[in-house]
């Protein structure tokens, strides 16, 4: 681990180099704090979701009306994670005008700060409706993991890979990773 203003930091786990708000096809992960199962349960392999559910999944088929930019293919809702892709449009143009923006600020913050339309600001605001909504409807407790998992897909082969992987999720919940009462597999 490195240090950062004398403190131990996990480093990141994004591709160095790569412009997370350039086009591409990203898949993506969001977990619940702790894992803990606020979204529903898995029944006979069949997902059915909670009320806090219910606002995780109308947030997230919300993104394109917030990013024009961004599209999304499949995605599955289980208890306690999100898998899904999201699709960003070129956005040139948007980066092109933000260095300019970013080049006349004094302050070096402006350019690492994450681009608008860019995949951590996408699932920022993702993750901050949802915990806004489920707060304001009684749920204090609901939290997210503070990080999330992205793979950039490259090929084809990869983008069917993964789309079956999200679809079958829930048939294999019994065995998932996630699944609290695999916690110690």
């Amino acid at each position: 681990m490195a240090l950062f203003q004398q403190k131990y930091r996990i480093e990141s786990v994004r591709l160095p180099g790569w412009n997370y708000a350039a086009a591409g096809w990203y898949f993506v992960t969001i977990c619940t704090r702790e894992r803990r199962c606020f979204f529903g349960d898995v029944v006979d392999e069949r997902v059915y979701l909670s009320a806090m559910g219910d606002i995780a999944h109308r947030c997230w088929e919300d993104i394109p009306c917030h990013f024009s930019k961004a599209h999304l293919d499949v995605f599955v809702l289980m208890p306690n994670h999100l898998h899904a892709i999201i699709v960003i449009e070129d956005t040139r143009r948007d980066i092109a005008s933000r260095r300019d923006v970013a080049c006349n600020v004094s302050t070096p913050m402006a350019e690492i700060s994450p681009w608008p339309g860019s995949l951590s600001v996408i699932v920022r605001s993702y993750k901050s409706a949802v915990s806004r909504l489920c707060h304001m409807n009684g749920h204090r407790d609901f939290a997210w993991q503070p990080r999330f998992y992205d793979h950039i897909i490259r090929d084809e082969r990869s983008l069917h890979d993964i789309r079956e992987y999200i679809i079958n999720n829930p048939t294999k919940w019994e065995l998932d990773k996630d699944n609290p009462e695999n916690l110690f597999m």
